[in-house]
């Protein structure tokens, strides 16, 4: 039997724009809205937990920005 072939590395969603600033205040970048801890463990986080998070994100930039509704 031989070993099935590997297509290439499924790549993995992210908010990321390569603005790497974090906010004092809030401890958010603000390129992505992520946490630093976040950031960190992007790459070992499930889709469903990127996803979670990628769905909190706009609202996290509202609250930064000040445009609380």
């Amino acid at each position: 039997m031989s070993p099935s072939p590997q297509g290439p590395p499924r790549s993995i969603a992210t908010p990321c724009v390569q603005v790497c600033v974090v906010d004092g205040a809030s401890s958010l970048c603000l390129g992505c809205y992520r946490t630093l801890s976040e950031i960190a463990g992007w790459s070992e986080l499930t889709d469903a937990e990127r996803a979670a998070i990628m769905a909190e994100l706009p609202e996290r930039e509202q609250e930064v920005l000040g445009f609380r509704g």
